[in-house]
């Protein structure tokens, strides 16, 4: 069965304080997850450290990175690499993420050099993929993102790809309050995996999550997560409430 999987994207926000008390919140919430179900926080770099001691011992509770270099040391000022990740425990980055395409230029073959260097490291990647407003105005929304796995993915191995865990983000949904209806991510997440059993086979194709994210909520969760391939949610703003994401959580199918 396909891991189900509430992810926490926190972005550039709260300090580590604030960051301490809502680990807290959530992980003594109420919520028991079934051996197919997971729980990430994408934490900011300084905090990994603190978070990972926050979730000793809980089980199928993970830590993530929110980015990583695409060389395993060197002079890259300000970069992280997989082996100071992997020093710290870290076993899942989220790479692709849109901010990091659009504000940082992260290419389709750069992404190919993360996805290769975190699974030679044994990482789990959250790679994400999605299409802007303008593309989904045009209705090109699957050949934009066809691409994008295309160039960044496909040239991993069946035993490789079955590593990565996708995102798919329509990016005129992030932040903005818009939320893809439920059809309409069922659509597009169907169509990512059916291009993965094109390329790789069916059961290939089956065993691989694939998660939505765009202002995913408490309000809306249920609903998403109802899809057939829809296998949780990478969550930006509501992930910083506690009730919101607990209320996530408790929207895995």
């Amino acid at each position: 069965m396909r891991k189900q999987i509430a992810a926490a994207n926190w972005k550039m926000n709260l300090t580590l304080q604030q960051g301490e008390q809502l680990l807290d919140a959530i992980l003594q919430a109420p919520h028991e997850l079934s051996a197919d179900q997971q729980v990430v926080f994408a934490v900011p770099f300084p905090y990994l450290q603190a978070a990972q001691a926050k979730i000793a011992g809980k089980k199928n509770v993970f830590i993530a990175a929110q980015n990583v270099y695409s060389k395993k040391s060197g002079a890259f000022t300000g970069e992280v690499s997989v082996e100071i990740l992997q020093s710290l425990g870290i076993q899942v980055v989220i790479i692709g993420h849109s901010e990091r395409r659009e504000y940082f230029h992260e290419s389709n073959q750069f992404l190919a050099d993360k996805v290769n260097i975190l699974l030679e490291y044994g990482f789990t990647p959250i790679f994400c993929v999605g299409e802007p407003l303008s593309i989904r105005e045009e209705n090109n929304q699957n050949v934009y993102v066809q691409k994008q796995l295309q160039e960044s993915l496909f040239h991993l191995s069946a035993g490789q790809v079955q590593k990565v865990v996708v995102a798919y983000e329509p990016i005129w949904a992030i932040g903005t309050g818009k939320t893809a209806t439920s059809s309409q991510a069922q659509e597009i997440q169907a169509f990512i995996r059916t291009q993965f059993a094109r390329q790789y086979g069916e059961a290939v194709a089956e065993s691989i999550s694939i998660l939505y994210g765009g202002s995913v909520k408490a309000s809306n969760a249920l609903e998403l997560f109802s899809q057939p391939d829809v296998d949780g949610g990478l969550v930006g703003g509501a992930s910083l409430i506690a009730e919101e994401f607990v209320a996530i959580i408790n929207a895995l199918k």
